[in-house]
């Protein structure tokens, strides 16, 4: 047969099968985690049947879905084993997939009920058996629950790659193009589903310690941004949400068997916080908590959240688990709280009042540009103070056609309010 086909044919047809292996194997897997695990679970009572049925989903009806395009493309396939056109059928057939948005939706609640039942020794020691044979290819069973999931993302990459192969006049590439359009919607919808899915299951896992705690914006939340483990600047672990519209620290604690996050202090809603991004080292707030987050001289990876009205609540210093973790909550938050931070006025010379001796003598700062310079930005953080030099080479740039005795006036002034305004500033912390 290659004796027959192209370089490229040939990699276009080694990219098809990859696909029909790939959706062979699934369907093994799916029919071995009904055979190896469900079902002894079920006959010996290891676990109750609604438990199981939490746990595993549908999984038993996505069988026939990958069955039905393995026929499909059987029937596509030519007397010596190559496919001519799979576009088709493919576009025919991923709509389907959109079946797995219940059982993607469901997997935080069922991962948290398997690592709960886990605790049980008989469901311990019959996955350790599963594990130890052979047919388990040393995967446990969520690797296999998660097959699916990570099926799904493969399909865009699988198809590309079979594309990537298929010359430009083939009669396959308009329909692949399409093809790779509805399963990137197909992801698309899923993952929202699956967002709001999670998003919710951790709003019914909050409790409240006082009513004033509730918030109208965390029940109508339907996406979560972020949320993990942080430490307080006391060490202790806090549990941190930040959905769309607000931010919530909790406590997580353990009831009978059942974890929960409990609300710790105020809410901030997500148009009041205000995020600073703090330096490693000693950290003053009314004194030096130096060692404050453990044996180490210097706090590092640390953040702090806020109130933009100091009046509505405390402050919170957190300490992530490195510099990596710490990035990707401030990268968060900021984009979070860009929506409502107000646009920076643009900087205009002409926009400056008349310089006068007696004006920046009773006003350092009364300058709009001054004033400007020390708003937000719509990132979140927090603009630095022009230097010297590009204030002055901006000013020098704008008065260059102005009369030589204001010119070199108001340079001079514009140094001596940068000095005095280098003396007064205050440190970010």
């Amino acid at each position: 047969m290659k004796e027959t086909l192209s370089t490229k044919e040939i990699k276009r047809q080694e990219a098809i099968y990859e696909l029909s292996r790939g959706e062979q194997d699934l369907i093994e897997d799916l029919k071995l985690a009904r055979k190896a695990y469900h079902d002894p679970m079920l006959k010996l009572s290891i676990m109750s049947e609604e438990e199981l049925s939490h746990i595993f989903g549908d999984l038993d009806s996505y069988i026939p879905l990958h069955e039905d395009f393995l026929e499909k493309l059987g029937q596509g396939t030519r007397p010596d084993g190559t496919v001519e056109q799979i576009g088709p059928i493919l576009v025919e057939w991923l709509p389907g997939l959109n079946a797995y948005k219940a059982y993607c939706s469901n997997q935080l609640a069922a991962k948290a009920l398997l690592d709960q039942k886990k605790q049980d020794a008989r469901v311990q020691d019959f996955l350790q058996r599963c594990l130890e044979s052979p047919f388990s290819r040393k995967l446990d069973l969520w690797s296999f629950l998660d097959i699916p999931r990570s099926r799904l993302v493969k399909y865009p990459l699988l198809l590309k790659e079979i594309l990537r192969h298929t010359p430009n006049d083939h009669p396959d590439v308009q329909s692949l193009e399409e093809a790779i359009c509805i399963i990137q919607g197909v992801l698309s919808d899923i993952n929202l589903k699956k967002g709001e899915s999670e998003c919710q299951y951790y709003i019914d896992k909050l409790e409240y310690l006082d009513e004033k705690q509730r918030d109208p914006r965390i029940e109508a939340s339907k996406v979560l941004l972020c949320h993990g483990e942080l430490k307080n600047k006391n060490g202790h672990k806090l549990y941190i949400f930040l959905f769309q519209e607000i931010l919530v620290l909790t406590r997580p604690v353990t009831r009978n068997e059942r974890h929960s996050y409990q609300v710790y202090r105020q809410p901030i809603p997500v148009r009041d916080l205000v995020l600073e991004d703090l330096q490693d080292g000693d950290v003053k707030m009314g004194g030096s908590f130096r060692g404050a987050f453990g044996n180490s001289d210097k706090a590092k990876n640390i953040f702090r959240v806020r109130f933009r009205d100091s009046s509505s609540g405390q402050s919170h210093t957190l300490q992530a688990n490195d510099i990596f973790h710490k990035q990707q909550w401030v990268n968060c938050i900021q984009a979070a709280v860009a929506p409502f931070q107000p646009s920076p006025v643009p900087f205009e010379m002409k926009d400056l009042p008349e310089l006068s001796e007696e004006g920046e003598e009773n006003q350092p700062f009364g300058s709009s540009a001054k004033i400007q310079r020390r708003q937000p930005s719509a990132s979140g953080s927090f603009r630095t103070d022009l230097g010297e030099n590009g204030t002055e080479a901006d000013a020098a740039g704008e008065l260059r056609n102005v009369k030589s005795y204001r010119m070199h006036s108001a340079l001079r002034k514009s140094r001596d309010k940068n000095q005095l305004s280098v003396k007064r500033k205050e440190t970010l912390v």
